[in-house]
């Protein structure tokens, strides 16, 4: 009779087995299984991320065309940020403050060191990309936002995400378009939008979404609409294209994955590589 041994010769061929060979066999071990109310919360990340990219290029478009001034946009995104910073510590009572120690007064030395920074450079980014042809700098802007949504953290665990080079292609791509804005003051302002609505807006979103989930649904919904009102003063099309793209989104890619789960068929058995599952530490010592 054959058995499953390397260390006895048998009169049978190396690529033997016999009839108990897929008694062993299992599928979909580790599979698992999805809601498709939970896919469509988790969707929230995608559908948000795209509203920031939208609401970016919408705000830059009022500015380049005289629209909307420097000043009513940094006295609006300082009121915004002010707000959102209470609600920072509102959610989580300052447990997370707590937790890593920072102080009210290191946060305002921080905000003011960047502010004073980035409008003292305001004239160097406003002159930055003169050499460079206008449709150069709309094509590198737009493949760097492109690289900003692909390489978000959207909560995955995967090799491509990276917050940091997610969030320096944004910059990147707000100091392109910011220096084809009509004065320096205009540049200042723009990127310090840039810096709100991709770095710190992120931050209160994945606290929204750990501590209240209804209230995360909420900024969600409004935060979408606030992007296709934007977005349709200046192109019907493309808000409507735009909302066709968060529907598919948040509503049908969730449905397709939940229908393509049932599809699902990931066999294990006895041809799987072997797992060491004993501690082997004491032999390294």
């Amino acid at each position: 009779r054959w058995q499953k041994v390397l260390y006895e010769r048998q009169p049978f061929p190396d690529n033997y087995v016999d009839q108990r060979f897929l008694e062993e066999l299992r599928k979909n071990v580790h599979a698992r299984r999805y809601r498709y109310r939970a896919v469509v919360f988790q969707s929230g990340a995608v559908v948000q991320q795209l509203c920031s990219v939208c609401i970016f290029v919408v705000t830059w478009w009022y500015m380049d065309a005289g629209m909307l001034s420097p000043q009513g946009l940094f006295g609006a995104a300082l009121v915004t940020s002010l707000l959102g910073y209470i609600l920072l510590d509102a959610v989580d009572g300052g447990a997370g403050r707590r937790e890593s120690g920072r102080t009210r007064w290191a946060d305002l030395k921080s905000t003011l060191v960047f502010t004073a920074f980035t409008y003292g450079f305001s004239p160097v980014l406003k002159t930055l990309t003169e050499s460079i042809s206008t449709d150069t700098i709309y094509a590198m802007s737009a493949l760097m936002l492109l690289g900003h949504l692909i390489f978000f953290d959207y909560g995955a665990n995967a090799a491509i995400v990276s917050s940091t080079l997610s969030l320096n292609m944004a910059i990147f791509a707000s100091v392109c378009l910011a220096s084809r804005l009509p004065r320096s003051l205009h540049a200042f302002v723009m990127v310090t939008f840039a810096m709100q609505i991709f770095a710190l807006w992120p931050m209160l979103q994945k606290k929204l979404k750990a501590q209240t989930p209804q209230c995360y649904v909420g900024v969600t919904v409004l935060f979408a609409l606030l992007a296709l009102g934007g977005l349709a003063s200046v192109s019907s099309v493309a808000a409507v294209l735009f909302t066709l793209l968060l529907l598919a989104i948040s509503c049908l890619c969730p449905y397709c994955l939940i229908r393509l789960q049932l599809l699902k068929d990931n066999i294990h058995g006895p041809w799987d590589e072997a797992e060491i599952k004993e501690d082997l530490s004491r032999f390294l010592m």
